[in-house]
């Protein structure tokens, strides 16, 4: 597409968007360029309009408010989202936790390559709404879920710990992409995804191996007694 002169990016829309019915689609993108700069609170729906090249008016014959074109945002994200996992999962070959570790460094290289939409996803669950959005946000935690199953039945442990685990994972992962987008993964050998990376998959083994030690009672390492199983 290319730049006009005020370096938005968007002339190839400007006063065409809405009457081509483009005009939704032209400000799900515009917000997802302004969430990656600024947040999900760093803008307004006026200021999406503008980079479209349209009126401050426009934009409510698509969204009742900014909240709701988030929300639109944040169930796009979602979808590519859970498709992004599902392909780095690839039937859980050739073992559950080398699949884990795979849909790791997918959710990084998602979190990387789509900054907005990950912020729109998970900036404000409080916020987001609509019975779209609450499915795609439900299949993805549930899906996690599955793969802790997986995880834990590839080590012979119960099954009814899967859920704790997947929580643990998901905020483990959700910890690392935050510092990483923030800019606290530096290194002079290895750039930021990759340090990244390494941080996740430690993190996520020494989940899975608490996770098993607990469910099968395992003596802890730490307290050198045994470990409850709930």
């Amino acid at each position: 597409m290319e730049m006009d002169k005020e370096g938005c990016g968007w002339r190839g829309l400007r006063g065409r968007g809405y009457h081509h019915g483009r005009l939704r689609e032209a400000l799900l993108d515009a917000a997802r360029a302004l969430i990656s700069e600024r947040g999900p609170a760093g803008f307004t729906l006026a200021e999406a309009a503008k980079r479209v090249g349209v009126t401050g008016a426009a934009p409510y014959r698509h969204f009742t408010d900014r909240q709701a074109l988030i929300a639109a945002l944040a169930d796009q994200g979602f979808v590519r989202f859970n498709e992004r996992l599902g392909q780095a999962w690839e039937g859980g070959k050739p073992d559950a936790l080398t699949a884990l570790r795979r849909q790791g460094h997918a959710y990084l290289a998602f979190v990387r390559e789509e900054p907005g939409l990950y912020r729109a996803m998970f900036g404000d669950a409080g916020q987001l709404c609509g019975p779209s959005i609450d499915a795609s946000a439900v299949q993805a935690f549930a899906e996690l879920v599955r793969v802790a199953s997986e995880v834990l039945r590839q080590f012979c442990a119960p099954e009814n710990a899967a859920r704790e685990l997947a929580v643990q994972i998901w905020a483990i992962t959700h910890g690392v992409a935050d510092l990483m987008l923030a800019g606290h993964f530096t290194g002079p050998d290895q750039d930021a995804g990759q340090i990244a990376a390494d941080v996740l998959e430690a993190a996520t083994v020494s989940l899975v191996e608490g996770a098993v030690r607990k469910s099968l009672g395992a003596p802890s390492p730490l307290t050198g007694g045994k470990a409850r199983a709930d």
